[in-house]
C-alpha cells in the first residue's frame, strides 16, 4: 500500500472510536481528510447521530461544511458551560488547583513526527495554533499516522514549526538561532510568507534530534512573541498507525 492508502486506513480505524452524541474535535492535514469522508458517510448512512464537531482551521471547517458534518466553536461550547453545583464547591476549596473542563470528547488529528513516548511534531499544515488549543481542551486525542512518522526521538524526521508575531519574526528568528536551529520563514505557493488563520508568521525551526524535548518546549512556551509551537508534549492518548500488516494503536 501507498502513503495515501495506509493514511486512509488509520484514519477509518480511528473514526470508529466515534460513539453518536459526542462533541469531536477536527484536526488538520491530508490525513484527516480521510477521517471527515468516513464521518460523513457515518452521519448520512444513521450510524452517527447527534455529533456536533470543533474544527482545527478554516480548511477544515470549509471541508466539514461540505460534506454535512455539524459544526461549533470553542467560544459557543464554553460561552454555554455551567460548572455543576459539586464541580463549583470544589473549585473553591481548592483555589490554588488550576481548573479547566474539557468540553471535547474526543479530537482526531495527524502528526507530522511521533516519538517513543507519544510526543508530537505538528504544524506542517499550518494550524498548530488552533489544533493546540483544540487538543488541551479533549477529553481524549487520538493521532492517525502511516508508519513513515514514527521515530525514536523528535526532530530525527521533521522540523518544529513555530507560529510569531508578525511584529516579532525577526527577533524571534535570531531567538531559535541562538539554541542551533537551522530556521526558514514559512513561504505560500506564492513565495510569500505564509499568514496563518491567526494572522501570524510561521518560523520552521530545525533543531535536529532533540534530546530533551520537555525542556525545548518549556522554552517555547516561555518566549512572548511565540503564539504556539509544534511541540505536542503529554497531549497525545493514542497513536493509530497503519503499515503494510494493517493499524496498531500505540499508548504510553
Amino acid at each position: 500500500m501507498n502513503s495515501e492508502q495506509l493514511k486512509k486506513l488509520a484514519a477509518e480505524k480511528a473514526v470508529e472510536e466515534i460513539k453518536s452524541g459526542m462533541i469531536l474535535g477536527l484536526g488538520t492535514g491530508s490525513t484527516v481528510h480521510f477521517a471527515l469522508d468516513e464521518i460523513s458517510n457515518k452521519i448520512k448512512n444513521g450510524e452517527l447521530k447527534e455529533i456536533v464537531c470543533v474544527a482545527t482551521s478554516i480548511h477544515t471547517e470549509e471541508k466539514a461544511k461540505r460534506l454535512g458534518i455539524p459544526l461549533t466553536t470553542l467560544n459557543k461550547l464554553y460561552g454555554s458551560y455551567d460548572p455543576p453545583k459539586a464541580e463549583r464547591s470544589t473549585i473553591r476549596r481548592r483555589r490554588t488547583k488550576i481548573h479547566h473542563p474539557k468540553l471535547i470528547d474526543l479530537t482526531i488529528d495527524g502528526a507530522d513526527e511521533v516519538d517513543n513516548d507519544l510526543n508530537l511534531i505538528k504544524g506542517g499544515g499550518g494550524a498548530l495554533l488552533r489544533e493546540k488549543v483544540v487538543a488541551q481542551a479533549s477529553k481524549k486525542v487520538l493521532i492517525i499516522v502511516d508508519e513513515s512518522k514514527l521515530s525514536n526521538k523528535l526532530g530525527e524526521k521533521f522540523f518544529v514549526p513555530v507560529e510569531v508575531l508578525q511584529y516579532s519574526v525577526n527577533a524571534e528568528k535570531k531567538f531559535l538561532e541562538s539554541f542551533g536551529a537551522k530556521v526558514t520563514i514559512r513561504k505560500n505557493e506564492s513565495a510569500e510568507s505564509f499568514i496563518t488563520d491567526e494572522n501570524n508568521f510561521i518560523l520552521d525551526a530545525n533543531f535536529g534530534m532533540i534530546n530533551n524535548v520537555e525542556e525545548l518546549n518549556k522554552i517555547l512556551n516561555d518566549r512572548a512573541g511565540i503564539a504556539a509551537h509544534g511541540l505536542f508534549v503529554n497531549l497525545c492518548d493514542e497513536v493509530f498507525c497503519a503499515d503494510a500488516e494493517g493499524v496498531k494503536v500505540l499508548k504510553k
